[in-house]
């Protein structure tokens, strides 16, 4: 734990960062070739990429944090284009959620959150040590944020696009519930999605780095 804490968390951050964008960049790009549609408007994507780019030369933790932020609501605003208007979906937001959407990918995100909390602990990291994020479980949180698109985020657009049903949840004016039956579909679905090897992979890269000076990669 000390010579985690001791790292220069601003290098492993970066990379973090440069990850989930790219990763994000990816989901879209799958999602249009899959439909044969665009969801980008005009520069979106372009921006996408340079943000990639920018992060290289960033001096301060909270402006990675804070392009790292940037570019996950227009991530999120480029996927909600593709929902259907019933649900309600427009951007990412905090808990409780109000559109079964958004509740889907709370859900989801704590399924990873779980599976990757078991790779940290044994790896003997600790979890409340974070590389871009402060906060309890913040180097979990980390970690799954180049995970998100492919594990979580890929299995809920999908499942709001083709068989989500307002049957499927009820909602109130502070809060949307998914169903009981939608619930038990979802952990299967993200059982098959979640890829602990990766997971594992990515964990052992980092201790890796840690404790032997090496690079940090992050395989999308």
């Amino acid at each position: 734990h000390k010579i985690q804490q001791a790292i220069p968390r601003h290098r492993y951050a970066i990379a973090l960062a440069q990850a989930a964008i790219k990763s994000r960049l990816i989901a879209i790009e799958r999602v249009q070739e899959k439909q044969s549609i665009s969801l980008f408007y005009e520069g979106e994507q372009q921006l996408l990429h340079k943000s990639q780019q920018e992060l290289e030369f960033l001096i301060k933790l909270d402006e990675i944090r804070r392009l790292h932020r940037l570019t996950s609501d227009m991530y999120y605003e480029i996927m909600s284009r593709n929902t259907p208007p019933d649900f309600v979906f427009r951007r990412r937001t905090i808990r409780p959620q109000s559109d079964p959407i958004n509740a889907m990918l709370s859900f989801g995100y704590a399924m990873l959150f779980g599976n990757c909390c078991v790779s940290v602990t044994g790896a003997r990291l600790d979890p409340d040590t974070g590389l871009m994020h402060d906060g309890k479980g913040c180097l979990v949180q980390d970690l799954i944020e180049p995970l998100k698109a492919e594990m979580i985020d890929s299995v809920v657009f999908q499942v709001a696009r083709e068989s989500l049903t307002l049957s499927d949840f009820e909602q109130t004016p502070t809060r949307c519930m998914l169903s009981d039956e939608l619930v038990k579909k979802m952990i299967g679905l993200f059982q098959t999605s979640i890829n602990n090897e990766k997971i594992d992979e990515l964990v052992y890269n980092l201790f890796n780095s840690i404790t032997k000076n090496g690079e940090f990669t992050v395989r999308y």
